[in-house]
Order: structure tokens, then sequence, then C-alpha cells
């Protein structure tokens, strides 16, 4: 008999999708509770919570996701984002219960007071495997006094749909930004930066893609509007994953700036499209692209989209360079990066655990 996966998580979120779409093909029965309902496929039941309208309203909604674990009796519990839908599924009270953090859950929001630090605490220690992308994340976690020690999964890329294009058959600047429209990821320097890369060189042919979409639409096309940037941003909003792929496609440079981040799934597709990728310098990009460490950017604000235009400069005035960055992007991800891998890996920790094991060292 198959396992029963019961996730707790957001249904808009793609991740959250791709998740779901992964266990159910391996064969699981895939349930979800959310408070932020869409179309899922693979899943067999969505319970929607009443809507969130602001943080404290999580704590409302414990009644409601407990009565639908109880309902769902799933063998596994999985919370996607330990500082909300953990926290409904530490006060579910079933096992084996599985968190998988995000980052800014961590990274973040327990920065923000000691209750909100002892609240994570208590949440996490709950969970009979905590999951997370990147070292640093995996790192922040265990300093909760865990049940066990933290399991890296990260989320991979589709390798059959996320594939380099002909280098030679690309527009000569095309470049690519996938981050929502939110505060953290500063879409608005990346607009600021391109300005700066136009005035130095006018005769530059150079497009950049916003995909993510967002809240901040309205300031973006503002901002554009008023940089003179119409001819040279597209705002593409949320696409689906063929539709991503085929912006990427005509694209040469991806970039991701965000304030905080743990591994982001948007620079793993850029890098198995063969893209050369500009980051933060954070630790999580710093693990994936070490490589090239003259694009990973410091800073902040005017700072941040002035060096953001010097290197798509010389990224322009050295195709080459950009290429071979590309093409090392590329073999990393073939080597590290496959999704298939990772959710095996995951299948491997559920079984597992449903089993009364421990997850344990994987491989």
């Amino acid at each position: 008999m198959s396992l029963h996966l019961g996730l707790l998580g957001d249904a808009n979120s793609v991740h959250l999708q791709r998740w779901a779409r992964e266990m159910a093909q391996r064969g699981l029965r895939v349930s979800v509770v959310t408070a932020r309902p869409a179309p899922m496929d693979g899943v067999t039941e969505q319970v929607v919570l009443p809507a969130i309208h602001r943080s404290s309203d999580w704590l409302f909604r414990v009644g409601a996701a407990r009565a639908a674990l109880d309902r769902l009796s799933p063998d596994i519990v999985h919370a996607h984002y330990v500082t909300s839908y953990g926290d409904l599924a530490a006060r579910g009270g079933r096992h084996p219960l599985v968190m998988t953090a995000w980052g800014s859950d961590l990274l973040v929001t327990p920065k923000r007071s000691a209750w909100l630090r002892a609240l994570t605490g208590w949440t996490l220690r709950r969970a009979d495997l905590v999951t997370g992308d990147s070292a640093d994340l995996l790192h922040e976690a265990a300093r909760y006094r865990l049940r066990q020690p933290p399991l890296l999964i990260h989320w991979g890329v589709d390798l059959q749909r996320f594939a380099p294009t002909p280098w030679a058959g690309k527009p000569p600047l095309e470049i690519v930004s996938l981050r929502n429209w939110e505060p953290n990821y500063r879409i608005e320097a990346i607009v600021q930066a391109l300005a700066m890369l136009r005035s130095r060189c006018p005769e530059a042919p150079v497009h950049l893609h916003l995909l993510g979409g967002g809240p901040g639409r309205a300031s973006l096309q503002a901002l554009v509007g008023s940089l003179g940037l119409a001819d040279h941003v597209t705002l593409h909003g949320r696409l689906d994953d063929a539709g991503m792929a085929a912006v990427l496609a005509r694209c040469k440079v991806s970039v991701s700036v965000p304030i905080s981040d743990a591994t982001s799934v948007s620079v793993l597709e850029s890098m198995a499209c063969g893209l050369a990728v500009v980051a933060s310098d954070l630790p999580a990009n710093r693990a994936w692209l070490s490589d090239a460490p003259d694009l990973l950017l410091p800073g902040d604000g005017v700072a941040l989209a002035a060096g953001l235009a010097s290197v798509l400069q010389g990224l322009w005035r050295d195709d080459a360079r950009a290429a071979q960055v590309g093409e090392r992007n590329q073999a990393v991800m073939r080597e590290q990066g496959s999704r298939a891998v990772q959710m095996d890996r995951m299948l491997l920790a559920y079984e597992r655990l449903a089993s009364g094991l421990p997850a344990g060292a994987l491989p």
C-alpha cells in the first residue's frame, strides 16, 4: 500500500506544486492543507483553511488545520515553511512530522524578537526531521537542538525541461530575473542597473525580462517608464515551466540579488539553461557559483545597482567569457542539480520515517 503524504503549504507556490507532483509520480497518495489554494496536479484532496490576511491569523488556524489532518490521517505530515505551516503542523500533534525551511523562516523571522526565536525553536523540536536547501540554513536549524541532524535536500531542477540552447543563436544581451516582485528581491535595483548600463553604453542592444510577478507591478511599471526603458523591459509576471524555459532560452544572463536567501531554484534553473548568473554574495549562492566570484555582488541600494551595471557591462563586452561561465554552470547542474535525484532521496527519508526509523544519512 502506498504512503499517504499530507503536505501543508501554499498551494499557489510553484515549489509546493512541483513537490506534490514529484511525490505523486513516485506512487504516493498526496493531500494538501493550505490557506492559499490553487489547482495542483497529482493531489487527491486539497483542504482549504480560512484565508490569511496578517501574520497573527496563523494562530487562529490551528483548530482547522488539526481537524483537517485528523480527517485526512496521512502516514507522513510534511510542513513547508517553519514559521507558518510548520507551527500549524507542530500543534496538530501528528507524527512522523517533517518540516522544510525555505529561508527567511529561519534566516530572518526568528531574529525579529526573542519571542519569535523561542516559538521557532519550539516548532522545530516537534519535527521528526527538518530539511533545508543550503548549508547555512541547516546550520541555523541545528542551533535549535533538533531531534536528529537536519537533512540537505534542495529543490533541484527538471533537467529535461531546463536545458541549454545554442549560445550563438541568442540575441546579443538579453537578461532575465525570475524572482518575485517583492522588496527582498530588489527588482527595482535591477531596473536601475539597466538604466545605468544604457546610459554608459547606449549602443548596447540590451533587454530585461522580469518574471515572477507579485505586488510590485505598478511601481515597477512606473519606474520603467520614468527611466525611459519601456522598449527595453518586459514584465512577464508569473509563467509556467514551459514559459520560463522559453524566456531563458533567449537569455545569456540571469540576475538574482535578494537581501536574504537560501538556495534559489531560479538560480539553479538559470544555471541548468547555461546562463551566466549574477547574484547576491550570500552563502547559498557562493556554494553554487564559486567558479565566478566576481559575479557575486555585495552592497545594497545605489551601490548594488551600480555594481550590477558594471558587471553586466563586462559580460556584454566579453561575450566569450559569459558563454564560458554559462557552460560551467550547466556542467555543475548536470552533476549536482537533478530534481529527480533530490526527490528520490526525500522519498527514502519518508519511507524510513514511516517504518519508525530515523532518516539517517542519505546517499
